[in-house]
């Protein structure tokens, strides 16, 4: 997940007001629900000692009209009375819960919208393709490639004309899978889509597939027709599911390699706060791997005014000369120095699911920059 959307909460002091609100159900009494959430929210805040303007600033937000079409649901991170940051959630929230904290709870973002895998949809037949864009946020065409038009169905005939004709049909095929191949590949590269879901006929999906540069095989799903000739939701979903879960396989796999020492004797990879703190004082940290149900996540660990600024006990920092320090979560303090970095993170909350072993030890590991 690229964290450069999370600068923002990185420029100001704390403390942070961090709220995640479900506002995925959508009903006649909505606007009364979202007023109770409002205040529920607001008086949490207030409970764990929030000011009154930034309670004021959280409320509003929850019930601000723009809002309604949201499908999953907000997370709102505000300080001094005003949000600061307010992202749609790819995936609603378990329960709404708000936190008062030196640190923004940014963490769960990693789940709700950090792997929202976008998809292209091409519906394609002999004559052409229509693309279209789909996310857990968004629905939307993507635009349509036309080839030749004739001839494009074989006749039964077997004398030297007909398998003339046959002969044009297939070259007329070929010609029409090249240009969907070659339009569906700028649609990718212009929406960066994580996946390309492929929908027609069996010889149709195929011939496509392989005039797809190479460097994109590895992004297709081939599908049926769907119902109506649109491809389901769920089956979306089902394919952008299992592309999130091979991502997070993946990067597991590259910490597990990563993690043994090498010929010098040094390992790529570490894991376990003490040794995470120290890569992150070095700006070491490459990724940022969390396995959100490990013990490690909420471990208190002592931060200063800079990213950088970090260790396991406050007395660590009153040696290194920092004057002001104050305690928060090892994953919210660890989060900011791969965003003051420009250092991705990923969840293997996907490969935690699916029974894989308890890796990074404590839920809290990183790739490391340079050994």
């Amino acid at each position: 997940m690229d964290l450069a959307f999370l600068h923002p909460l990185y420029e100001h002091p704390g403390p942070w007001a961090s709220v995640y609100v479900d506002l995925s159900r959508h009903a006649e009494d909505t606007p009364h629900e979202r007023h109770l959430t409002a205040e529920a929210m607001s008086r949490e805040l207030a409970g764990r000692g929030a000011d009154e303007a930034t309670c004021r600033a959280v409320r509003d937000a929850i019930e601000e009209p723009r809002h309604s079409p949201e499908p999953h649901g907000r997370a709102l991170f505000a300080r001094a009375g005003e949000v600061v940051l307010d992202p749609p959630l790819a995936r609603a929230p378990q329960h709404g819960w708000a936190a008062w904290a030196p640190l923004p709870r940014a963490a769960p973002l990693l789940d709700l919208t950090g792997e929202d895998a976008v998809a292209v949809v091409a519906y394609i037949d002999r004559r052409g393709a229509g693309f279209e864009l789909r996310s857990a946020l968004a629905r939307e065409t993507a635009g349509s490639v036309t080839g030749r038009q004739w001839p494009v169905h074989r006749t039964s005939g077997a004398d030297r004309s007909e398998r003339h004709f046959q002969l044009r049909v297939e070259n007329t095929w070929e010609h029409n899978a090249a240009e969907i191949a070659d339009a569906l590949a700028v649609c990718q590269e212009e929406t960066r889509a994580d996946l390309l879901i492929l929908v027609g006929e069996d010889r149709e999906r195929q011939a496509v597939h392989e005039r797809l540069p190479r460097r994109l095989h590895e992004r297709v799903v081939e599908a049926p027709h769907g119902t109506g000739g649109r491809l389901l939701d769920a089956d979306v979903e089902e394919a952008r599911v299992a592309h999130v879960r091979r991502h997070a396989g993946t990067e597991l796999e590259r910490f597990l390699a990563a993690r043994a020492p090498h010929g010098a004797g040094r390992a790529g990879a570490v894991e376990g706060v003490p040794a995470l703190i120290e890569a992150a004082r070095e700006h070491r940290i490459d990724e940022l791997v969390v396995r959100p149900d490990g013990a490690d996540v909420h471990r208190e660990v002592w931060i200063g005014e800079d990213a950088d600024q970090l260790a396991v006990r406050r007395t660590d920092l009153e040696i290194l000369g920092e004057q002001n320090s104050w305690a928060a979560r090892a994953d919210d303090a660890l989060l900011r120095s791969a965003v003051a970095t420009n250092a991705p993170a990923i969840s293997l909350a996907p490969v935690a699911a699916a029974g894989e072993q308890d890796v990074p030890v404590g839920g809290l590991g990183a790739l490391l920059r340079w050994t």
